[in-house]
């Protein structure tokens, strides 16, 4: 018996009833010899994390573009305490903490640069829109490996396609993320704004604060635990009435105050124009595109705005800003 059998094996024994067991899983599009030593999702979280579109998260855009200091979140910090969150999730429920571990570490990775501004923006301008959720399902179907994919399996397919608010996944595994998505960017961002000077810990009201807790450690673990001791035994992931209506109010007083902040989004109309002129640049003329997206084109026929928007959706902030000064910048000033 090999060691992914052994863990095929332990999985069947003690995860719950309601758990997506690895040997299980619907599989990938194209088959592959099994590994002597993971499990199916074991290989996706290690593909996703090795991945090129992971790696560049580091430097996208969570909430604040581009702050003064090292201690705020970025699009990869994000991720990462999604992952641990859902992680803790699953393992007291006994679910397949490897499946959801690598839809928490893939959930993101069609994001664009300057965060919601960049998705916002391509979402104007592209006829057949676009949603970070769909595009990140591309990006590991399609876009990585020079147009192979990573070949995931269909579970995790599901729960990055799925983890926004208003889906469904499949799995449980699935509606842990989708949860541990919000309960990790309310908490963080509310953490940035605090060390931004633009909320203190008393503006948020008490309706909140008195059920969820007064500090950002509180409410974590106010979250979790609810969450955790409400799904128990049960065929769904969900919160107490009490705790959900505090976590959207609490999730609509950030909108109010902090995603449409003019200190902390001072600078997305400069990003979103810069979003549209790359775009209407590389719409106008394909040959700018490095020769892979070129090709995605011109030998495989993929539609032009569709690509156009995964070679920009790919870019980092620092990325995007440079590709935009080498095309609108002249080369004389261009380190003015």
């Amino acid at each position: 018996m090999t060691i992914r059998e052994k863990r095929e094996e332990w999985e069947r024994e003690y995860l719950s009833e309601y758990a997506a067991l690895s040997s299980e899983s619907a599989g990938r599009d194209i088959d592959e010899p099994q590994c002597d030593l993971r499990t199916v999702y074991q290989r996706d979280r290690d593909r996703i994390l090795h991945s090129k579109a992971f790696r560049r998260l580091k430097h996208k855009t969570q909430v604040f573009l581009e702050p003064e200091g090292d201690h705020y979140r970025t699009r990869l910090t994000h991720t990462l305490e999604v992952a641990q969150n859902a992680r803790t999730i699953a393992r007291a429920l006994r679910l397949n903490e490897d499946l959801t571990e690598a839809i928490a570490l893939g959930h993101d990775l069609g994001h664009t640069p300057f965060g919601h501004a960049g998705e916002r923006t391509l979402n104007e301008v592209s006829t057949k829109g676009f949603h970070h959720n769909e595009q990140s399902v591309r990006v590991v179907e399609r876009i990585e490996k020079k147009g192979r994919g990573l070949n995931l399996t269909k579970e995790v397919r599901d729960g990055i396609l799925n983890h926004q608010t208003q889906c469904t996944p499949s799995t449980l595994e699935g509606k842990i993320v989708r949860l541990a998505d919000k309960i990790a960017y309310v908490n963080h961002d509310i953490d940035d704004a605090i060390r931004a000077g633009i909320l203190s810990e008393e503006d948020i009201p008490e309706e909140y604060t008195g059920v969820l807790g007064h500090s950002v450690r509180s409410r974590m673990n106010t979250m979790i635990h609810d969450i955790i001791l409400n799904s128990e035994g049960v065929n769904d992931i969900r919160m107490s009435d009490k705790v959900h209506i505090a976590v959207m109010g609490l999730r609509q007083f950030m909108y109010s105050h902090v995603y449409t902040n003019s200190a902390a989004k001072a600078e997305e109309g400069k990003a979103g124009k810069l979003i549209k002129e790359l775009y209407y640049a590389y719409m106008e003329n394909i040959s700018l595109l490095p020769e892979e997206y070129y090709l995605f084109i011109k030998q495989d026929n993929e539609d032009k705005e569709s690509v156009v928007c995964d070679y920009i959706a790919g870019m980092t902030d620092r990325f995007a800003i440079k590709r935009f000064c080498e095309i609108f910048v002249p080369k004389a000033w261009s380190d003015i």
